[in-house]
């Protein structure tokens, strides 16, 4: 195997990668990048196993085709640290290769490509759906941090992707609160499902770039493949049945409130401060065009209080929530007014852009109150 490749190209598709090659790994051989080269193109392959990262480059000459695993740790700090210029790559017998650039070289051993595992996507009869790169993103930064970390109940651990042939919904909860984005440019022919482990998808909100225009999501039972640009992403998925979230989506929520979120999300934070900080319970007293907002540790003498005009069309109610989850949501949220819907300080209030805002907002929210 020998070629020439630039140094800050190689280093670039190597970056892209690595986030897949695991810190601890129950196989040495993942600790490697797997090169393989056929032609001009140079495949570079990283994975732990659960989560797979491929991307193609294309390099400035090729002497000899061949395929080898070299260590990740290595080759990455080599070029982090070699200026931008033309490398050469060449493996020898002895189960070594040298890198030569233009003031020295460097030698490795390699592994021979045959231990590397095979990874294998998803099969020929999968479902395939084409999301617009955005949306994706979108969809995946407004709903993750809902998801939960639950050993009991795996299935609550991840995303689930609920698509339909009018839209796509994206979903997460820890029971506490349920987060869906509403994807409406993205369809299929019919009623799918999958399950994505919130590993997997911070990893995929973090590789895909502002220049990707539309992701190739091919998936069954088991395994789910993204694809865009020269980057492939391979996924086991959560295998498990998601709660029917519609459910428990509140329908008749009488009382309303309507309020600058900005203004309320800082109010909340100001809040939180004195709350107590082995429970962070919040209080809210809803009344005609105010809610006053306090909060207290009767351990540490602390106490605060604050009230903010709004709009509110309902009956006189005192609600308790716990402070992180609420901040959470209305920080995840983009639109300016929030819209706030209550039955009564038992029952799950739902939290969703105003009506106004509700086509450039897609997130829903659903928080369940705390007895204060």
């Amino acid at each position: 195997m020998e070629f020439k490749v630039s140094s800050q190209e190689l280093l670039k598709s190597i970056s892209d990668v690595s986030k897949a090659i695991p810190g601890k790994a129950a196989l040495a051989i993942l600790e490697n990048f797997l090169f393989v080269l056929k032609g001009n193109e140079l495949e570079i392959t990283a994975s732990d196993s659960e989560l797979t990262l491929r991307t193609r480059l294309e390099v400035e000459s090729t002497v000899e085709e061949g395929s080898m695993a070299i260590p990740a740790k290595h080759i990455t700090e080599f070029l982090k640290a070699l200026p931008d210029q033309p490398i050469s790559i060449k493996t020898s017998g002895d189960s070594t290769f040298e890198c030569r650039y233009q003031n020295g070289s460097f030698q490795l051993p390699y592994f021979p490509a045959e231990d590397y595992p095979d990874i294998k996507g998803a099969s020929e009869d999968a479902v395939t759906v084409v999301f617009p790169a955005q949306t994706l993103a979108e969809g995946i930064s407004g709903t993750i941090y809902a998801a939960a970390d639950d050993e009991m109940r795996p299935a609550m651990n991840g995303i689930f992707f609920d698509i339909d042939a009018a839209s796509t919904t994206l979903v997460a909860s820890d029971s506490h609160k349920l987060i869906c984005y509403s994807a409406n440019d993205v369809k299929s022919p019919g009623k799918y499902s999958f399950i994505l482990h919130k590993k997997s998808a911070a990893v995929l909100r973090s590789i895909l770039g502002k220049d990707n225009d539309e992701v190739n999501v091919s998936f069954d039972a088991s395994t789910v493949v993204f694809s865009f640009g020269a980057t492939t992403m391979i996924c086991r998925l959560i295998v498990g049945k998601f709660p029917k979230y519609r459910d428990v989506i509140p329908q008749n929520n009488s009382n309303v409130l309507r309020i600058d979120r900005v203004q309320f999300l800082n109010t909340i934070k100001r809040i939180a401060v004195c709350a107590s900080k082995s429970n962070s319970h919040i209080k809210l007293d809803l009344k005609t065009n105010q809610i006053e907002a306090t909060a207290q540790d009767l351990g540490f003498a602390t106490t605060a209080y604050e009230k903010i005009a709004c709009d509110y069309n309902g009956t006189d109610m005192t609600i308790g929530f716990k402070s992180p989850f609420l901040i959470e949501i209305l920080s995840n949220m983009s639109c300016e007014t929030l819209v706030m819907k209550f039955a009564d300080p038992r029952r799950a209030a739902l939290i969703v852009p105003s009506e106004e805002e509700m086509e450039s907002d897609r997130i829903c929210g659903i928080l369940m109150p705390v007895a204060i």
